[in-house]
């Protein structure tokens, strides 16, 4: 895949075995409209389909991540920016079967904080700031935020955050496990990508079933998840990958995935 149009909404480009997406809506801080949220629909739906893609990125233009829903753009059209096939901004209702990275910085909001919550890994700047105000505008946070936070964090400091509706600095998300990374912002990208390459290095079907198990066991007692656990994995363990992995193991060296 090569890089797209620099007039493009959305940016995309591989590196390697990752497909990076950068929202390109920089004079509207990267905020989503109808369109964008089709276009990220839609380079998901690659990035998930393409065999030789194996984790993704997500990041935004001109220092900033997202904004969340474009208010505008809603206010001229009376579009909003939720599709079809992945929800609210074109992924939080259904991320990417395949890991994505975010790399964030700068003002995290609502809506896009809701993004980078969809997200499998986070990376942030050092000044980013994450909120999700809603409350303060006499909304929820319904992209999924009051879900994820709530699943992520204690009682009383998911509520905290939902109910305050106040930013948290990067280092404080950093302290409560809410991103995996703070770095400075003009290595933001290249981490991101660098934990991308990281996981897509690793065997695609063992990458996909620990993803699968982790969503679908989230919410479920162990021995209900265990049973499930095992049914995801039988494939992984008659795989040829899983053979090849024991083998390479054993003549010390590196293992070369067919995905089978």
């Amino acid at each position: 895949m090569s890089r797209s149009d620099p007039g493009d909404a959305l940016l995309a480009e591989r590196v390697d075995d990752v497909l990076v997406l950068t929202i390109n809506r920089p004079h509207r801080r990267n905020a989503i409209d109808l369109p964008t949220a089709e276009a990220l629909a839609l380079a998901l739906d690659e990035l998930d389909e393409t065999p030789g893609l194996r984790a993704g990125v997500l990041t935004g233009a001109g220092g900033f991540f997202s904004a969340g829903m474009d208010l505008k753009a809603f206010a001229e059209t009376g579009e909003r920016p939720i599709t079809a096939s992945r929800g609210g901004l074109g992924i939080v209702r259904r991320p990417p079967v395949k890991p994505i990275v975010a790399a964030v910085d700068g003002h995290v909001l609502g809506g896009g904080f809701e993004i980078a919550l969809a997200c499998d890994l986070i990376v942030a700047g050092t000044g980013a700031r994450f909120a999700v105000p809603e409350v303060k505008r006499g909304l929820v946070a319904a992209g999924g935020g009051a879900i994820r936070l709530a699943q992520r964090l204690p009682h009383h400091l998911a509520l905290e955050l939902l109910l305050l509706g106040e930013a948290l600095p990067a280092s404080r998300a950093l302290e409560l496990g809410l991103v995996n990374r703070v770095v400075p912002s003009d290595r933001v990208r290249d981490t991101a990508v660098g934990l991308a390459l990281a996981i897509a290095r690793n065997a695609p079907l063992a990458v996909a079933a620990t993803k699968h198990i982790v969503e679908a066991t989230r919410t479920l007692g162990f021995d209900i998840a265990y049973e499930l656990q095992e049914q995801i994995l039988a494939p992984v363990r008659a795989s040829r990958d899983a053979q090849e992995g024991a083998r390479a193991f054993a003549e010390k060296r590196e293992p070369a995935w067919e995905g089978r």
